[in-house]
C-alpha cells in the first residue's frame, strides 16, 4: 500500500455490531485528519457446530459469512464516503480476529488502530475472548479502544 510520507495509515476493526460503528464515529469526530489514510478491516466469522460438517452446511455457511461481509463493507465505504475519508475497506482470513488485525497493522505500517469494545466484564472477557482486548495487548502501536455505554435510564 503506497502512501505519501506526510500521511498515515489508521486501521479500524470493525465487525457488524453498534459498537464498531460508534468508535468509527469516535475516530472520525475526534482523531481524523484528512491525510489520514483509513483502512476498515473485518475478520468474517465462520461457525459451524460439530455436527454441521456437510458440504452443503459448510456452502452455507460460506455465502452466509459473505453476505454478512459484503453488508459491512458497504456500511463503512458509505460512512468513509460520508466522512471524506481516503481509504479502503479489507476483509482479513484469520481464526482469531485479534491476531489478524494485528498482523495486518503491522504489515500495513499502521500509526494505530481503533476498536470498540463491548464492555464485557472480566469474567466473561475471560470466557468468551475479546478481540479489543487481544489488540490491546499484542498490538506494536498505540491502540484507541472505544467504548460506548448506553445510557441509564
Amino acid at each position: 500500500m503506497a502512501t505519501s510520507p506526510s500521511s498515515r495509515v489508521v486501521v479500524i476493526a470493525v465487525d457488524n455490531s453498534e459498537f464498531s460503528e460508534k468508535a468509527f464515529e469516535f475516530y472520525s469526530n475526534h482523531f481524523h485528519k484528512p491525510e489520514n489514510r483509513v483502512v476498515v478491516v473485518n475478520t468474517p466469522e465462520f461457525i459451524l457446530s460439530p455436527n454441521e460438517n456437510s458440504t452443503q452446511k459448510i456452502e452455507e455457511a460460506i455465502m452466509e459469512s459473505n453476505a454478512k461481509t459484503e453488508m459491512i463493507k458497504n456500511k463503512f465505504v458509505s460512512l468513509m464516503s460520508d466522512a471524506g475519508m481516503t481509504g479502503e475497506f479489507v476483509a482479513l482470513e484469520d481464526r482469531n480476529p485479534g491476531h489478524g488485525i494485528v498482523r495486518y497493522a503491522d504489515m500495513v505500517g499502521a500509526a494505530f488502530i481503533v476498536t470498540g469494545s463491548r464492555g464485557l466484564s472480566k469474567f466473561r472477557r475471560t470466557l468468551l475472548g475479546s478481540v479489543s482486548d487481544y489488540i490491546l495487548h499484542h498490538s506494536h502501536v498505540p491502540v484507541l479502544v472505544c467504548r460506548h455505554k448506553e445510557p441509564k435510564h
